[in-house]
């Protein structure tokens, strides 16, 4: 296997898509065809990462915004899913919450938006997961609150390595007073495929 190939099924994304990367793993556990994966910032527990976000300040900086693009996003597109959901009500939401309940959980076919948010929560399922995983998170991260991080869950799964900051913030994790060179989380996922690239062949036989 060359590096390029292999450097091409350790996989990573931004952190709703994590998520997902961590639930397909948890599901199908050691049958993926994927060799590793990596994370950063993944949001472990959606309930857990909506309370934070719907704090007041967290409100106020991020949740708002974030619901407002959400709704611009699908109002493009509105004619498509009116027969579907109330698009009206859907664009008075004031909150990622509220747009998941009124949108989301609705199109993907939840029937209430705990079912969704608890399907969506990848901590039920990192136990499960049968690859090497590496998971970066920062512990003063609003969009991943540090109280929802499965800490034990990884402990007791030989195949993921945890690794939590102080400080990184969501997906950031810069370095110096003007942090214009490689981050944190680059020289980590650096260290984590050459790792791969090395002593791969050694891990999936164990």
């Amino acid at each position: 296997m060359t590096f390029i190939t292999l450097v091409t099924e350790i996989i990573t994304y931004c952190s709703l898509q994590l998520m997902l990367l961590l639930n397909y793993l948890g599901k199908i556990g050691p049958k993926t065809p994927l060799m590793a994966a990596a994370t950063f910032s993944v949001g472990w527990n959606t309930f857990a990462c909506s309370e934070s976000l719907e704090k007041p300040l967290n409100w106020l900086l991020f949740n708002y915004y974030l619901t407002t693009c959400l709704q611009s996003s699908v109002n493009k597109h509105r004619h498509m899913f009116v027969k579907q959901v109330d698009m009206d009500h859907v664009m008075k939401a004031k909150s990622i919450r509220e747009f998941d309940k009124r949108f989301t959980s609705v199109m993907f076919g939840y029937r209430t938006i705990d079912d969704y948010y608890t399907d969506a929560s990848p901590n039920r399922r990192l136990k499960s997961v049968g690859i090497p995983v590496l998971c970066l998170n920062s512990v003063d991260d609003v969009f991943s609150p540090s109280h929802a991080i499965p800490i034990e869950t990884a402990k007791q799964n030989p195949n993921v390595a945890l690794v939590l900051t102080s400080y990184g913030g969501h997906i950031g994790f810069l370095e110096g007073i003007w942090p214009r060179q490689s981050t944190y989380m680059d020289r980590v996922f650096k260290q984590f495929v050459q790792a791969m690239v090395e002593h791969g062949h050694e891990l999936s036989n164990m």
